[in-house]
């Protein structure tokens, strides 16, 4: 609203209340005046002796008929003035008085509401990512204990469910990423990472309650308890042959040596890549003493008749159990991996040939292309250095270094590159979200982010690089806020 317009008000309601004001005063003399009338016309002059009294009582009656229609005029006069006062005065009150917070008035008409700070709906959205995510995954993470006593189709609305909150995390993911690269509406774009982190939520814990009611934990937490210890049991056995699997490298050669540092070539495109799982076997161990001492506890709160505690206490039991069940699958996992990679190197470099061969024959010497080609040749033969060297390396970080250094040039004419940049990349998208996963009570949004980027791309050498970028973020946020375990 401009200067003047909002200048202007004053001035009109100050001409209202005039003319209101005028009509009043005129009404008021018009009345006065209309009383005093009759006796303006009375005649001073004496009656004649013998009508005095009749003529005296005719213009008493004559007065008093005279008085009622003026007396009336000045009650209804004197009550429109007092209604337009108090009119008048609930007016002024209205616009003297202070507005709510996050509005403001011009004149007796309220304006929109200021939009928030955008330092506060920035915090807002990336704390809302955060905690949608950890609701989506404590909530998958529920669903294999209820599946192994309902089976598989009792459980499929929960599934959908999840695919549900999961649909909305992954576009409150993708805006969020857009807002990173200035690409929409500031204040837009993180209100609607806000509404669809909301609505996950909405759907998650819709989705919980009608789990739990489905397990009825607190009224007979018996037979959950079971298929808790049974895949404790199990766990604990998988637990051992994860720690064999980090010292005996005899099915590979050269693979146990990635599976506890991820530096062993040496280069720093490599070092680390393919997320070092150093440490993951004992931190499953942790879980399971965790999770142990919480099945103690569930069977202590039934024999004391508390369902409801040995129901907190199984969930808890549950969630450290699928938390060592995560750790030790991305050791195997890994290992695998690594063989697979291993397998593939040699094939793989045959293949990346083959795909420069024509590019090679048809570069020139300056232009971009040469230069790309100069880099690849360059990758090859580092490759090929290394593998035949006799030295430790890491298989998946030298099949990366092929990858990446042929995905510019390559025509898809070789099939191996691409198996080959498929496995880079789902191995790194899965160790991202196990770092995620392990360790997301102290996992901060931007990894999340990126790691939902990465899901979502089909370009696997990109997928490849953000699902590293993702864990190497997490893993920052772990060292500057403390592991902090996941809570049911």
């Amino acid at each position: 609203m401009t200067p003047s317009l909002i200048r202007g008000r004053p001035r009109r309601s100050r001409s209202h209340i005039s003319v209101r004001v005028a009509h009043a005063l005129l009404g008021v003399v018009a009345g006065v005046a209309w009383l005093v009338l009759p006796w303006m016309t009375v005649d001073d002059d004496d009656p004649v002796a013998g009508t005095r009294t009749s003529a005296a009582a005719a213009a008493e009656d004559s007065s008093a008929g005279d008085l009622v229609l003026p007396v009336a005029a000045l009650v209804v006069v004197a009550a429109l003035a007092a209604y337009a006062s108090v009119r008048r005065i609930r007016r002024t009150r209205r616009r003297t008085t202070p507005a709510a917070p996050g509005t403001t008035h011009v004149g007796a008409y309220p304006a929109p509401a200021a939009p928030p700070p955008l330092g506060g709906l920035d915090d807002r959205s990336r704390t809302a990512l955060v905690d949608a995510d950890n609701h989506l995954r404590a909530f998958r993470e529920e669903l294999p204990f209820a599946e192994a006593v309902f089976g598989r189709e009792a459980l499929t609305p929960f599934v959908e469910v999840a695919a549900a909150a999961e649909s909305e995390l992954a576009a409150a993911c993708a805006i969020r990423r857009r807002y990173d690269e200035g690409v929409p509406e500031e204040a837009a774009a993180l209100a609607g990472v806000v509404g669809r982190c909301e609505e996950a939520e909405r759907r998650l814990t819709a989705g919980t309650q009608s789990l739990r009611t489905l397990r009825a934990l607190d009224r007979d937490p018996s037979e959950a308890l079971t298929v808790a210890e049974t895949r404790f049991r199990e766990l604990t056995a998988r637990t051992a042959e994860a720690g064999t699997a980090l010292t005996d490298g005899s099915t590979t050669g050269h693979a146990d040596t990635a599976l506890t540092d991820g530096s062993a070539t040496g280069h720093a495109d490599t070092a680390g890549a393919d997320g070092s799982v150093t440490g993951y076997v004992e931190l499953a161990k942790d879980s399971l003493v965790t999770a142990t001492v919480h099945l103690n506890r569930t069977h202590q709160a039934i024999a004391s008749d508390q369902l409801d505690e040995a129901a907190h206490r199984l969930r808890a039991a549950e969630s450290a159990i699928a938390r060592a069940d995560t750790l030790v699958t991305a050791v195997m996992r890994l290992r695998t991996a690594l063989t697979e990679a291993t397998r593939l190197i040699p094939p793989t470099l045959t293949g990346a040939e083959a795909e420069l061969a024509p590019v090679r024959d048809n570069a020139s010497r300056e232009d971009e292309t040469s230069i790309r080609l100069a880099h690849a040749d360059a990758a090859l033969a580092a490759v090929r250095q290394e593998t035949t060297s006799g030295h430790p390396y890491d298989p998946l970080g030298l099949l990366r270094r092929i990858v990446h250094a042929t995905a510019p040039l390559a025509g898809g004419r070789s099939g191996v590159l691409g198996t080959a940049a498929l496995l880079v990349a789902r191995e790194s998208l899965a160790s991202a979200d196990d770092c995620v996963a392990v360790h997301r009570e102290a996992v901060g949004a931007a990894p999340r982010v990126l790691l939902a980027q990465a899901r979502r791309t089909e370009d696997l050498p990109r997928a490849d690089a953000l699902a590293r970028e993702a864990r190497d973020l997490a893993e920052q946020d772990v060292r500057l806020r403390g592991h902090a375990d996941p809570r049911p």
